[in-house]
């Protein structure tokens, strides 16, 4: 086998271009959480301590001038909302998960070979 065909079959394999869905969609998803932080969350919840600070932004937050810890708070907040969020999508995907696998499996309908056989098996017990 060529080397270009088994990277076209390696490339083109299912599991390859649902991990590149799925890093372009982290990658989307991480800039609207970036957003929510920067320009929702932080006004909203910090507004009363950036204005004693007298500041405007939440990685404006220095100490002893150089240490931004202002910068590191906010990527606390953001880690803790994409894991919050990140928890709410798998509980609902388990949840239909679970609904899929409670629902009854109908068993398939026996072959032609087994029906015959089925057939041969009761006319001996008679």
């Amino acid at each position: 086998m060529g080397f270009t065909k088994e990277f076209k079959e390696f490339a083109m394999k299912g599991n390859v271009v649902d991990l590149a869905v799925g890093v372009v969609i982290g990658a989307a998803f991480g800039k609207i959480v970036s957003s929510l932080v920067e320009d929702i969350i932080t006004p909203l919840l910090l507004k009363p301590a950036l204005d004693a600070a007298h500041l405007t932004n939440l990685k404006d937050l220095t100490l002893f001038g150089t240490v931004k810890y202002g910068s590191f708070l906010s990527e606390i907040i953001n880690f803790i909302i994409v894991a919050f969020a990140l928890f709410l999508v798998i509980k609902a995907i388990n949840k239909m998960k679970k609904k899929q696998e409670e629902a009854p499996e109908v068993p398939p309908e026996p072959s032609s070979t087994d029906k015959l056989l089925i057939e041969i098996r009761d006319s001996l017990k008679k």
